[in-house]
């Protein structure tokens, strides 16, 4: 598959990160910096928070800085014994979609799961950082920000 390139502007990116599994989290992390220098994009923000739940109020703070184009959400939810990371999931995108709409501006879903275990996690961390900062700054090169 051949990457997506971006010429246009400058993406200024806040990348909001959820560290409850490590582990994912920081292969993901790493690839979404090395990604968003090869999209030509700046790393405007990074933030960390506990879990995926508190990442929709990250987001929200990171949308309303008008030096900032786009958000990146990074996370995992991996599959439990009950629906709670279900629950989780729906409500964390159904957030984030809104805040898209409200602030007009890409917010990129990097988060795996739910439903993921962590072997599932570890093998799709890359490519899921990866694709959203690429969504994000093909958004910002259509002018969408």
């Amino acid at each position: 598959m051949e990457k997506l390139t971006v010429k246009k502007k400058k993406t200024r990116i806040a990348l909001v990160v959820a560290t409850f599994h490590t582990s994912v989290i920081e292969v993901m992390a790493a690839e979404a910096k090395k990604t968003i220098d090869e999209m030509n994009g700046r790393l405007a923000s990074y933030t960390e928070v506990p879990g995926a739940y508190e990442i929709p109020l990250a987001v929200q703070h990171a949308l309303r800085n008008p030096l900032i184009d786009a958000v990146v959400a990074l996370g995992s939810i991996e599959k439990g014994e009950t629906l709670h990371g279900e629950v989780m999931g729906y409500v964390v995108h159904t957030a984030l979609m809104r805040l898209q709409l409200d602030y007009d501006k890409p917010v990129g879903f990097g988060i795996i799961g739910p439903g993921a275990t962590t072997a599932q996690a570890c093998k799709r961390a890359a490519d899921t950082a990866r694709r959203a900062v690429e969504a994000v700054c093909h958004m910002n090169a259509e002018g969408m920000t």
